[in-house]
């Protein structure tokens, strides 16, 4: 069944133009953890915090700013990870990334069987 994801800044109602949009479906199979990723061509900041960095987050480009300072106050103190400074790579993609995928990094279902 075909999905269609919408991402929205955490600061407003924006939306990503069509070219940032797949750039940020693309960057949802990335295998990451407390990690900035930049989105363009719009300028995007993703985060991938997971476990006790929080959810992934969305910020426009004009929002960028509140992301970091958002993430700094509220898991700084947990992890350096939010403390990340610019420039941001765009992919964290690797020959490791793609084998973890290909043998189910990515799955919902437990590696270990069914319970």
């Amino acid at each position: 069944m075909p999905v269609r994801v919408i991402f929205r800044c955490e600061f407003c109602t924006a939306v990503p133009d069509p070219d940032t949009q797949r750039t940020l479906e693309r960057q949802l199979r990335e295998l990451t953890f407390g990690q900035y990723l930049e989105a363009p061509p719009g300028r995007w900041l993703s985060w991938h915090g997971g476990g006790p960095l929080g959810p992934r987050r969305y910020a426009c480009g004009a929002h960028r700013g509140e992301l970091t300072a958002y993430l700094r106050e509220h898991y700084g103190t947990i992890s350096s990870l939010p403390w990340k400074r610019p420039p941001y790579p765009t992919s964290v993609r690797s020959s490791d990334t793609d084998r973890a995928i290909e043998r189910g990094g990515l799955s919902s279902m437990p590696k270990w069987g069914v319970w």
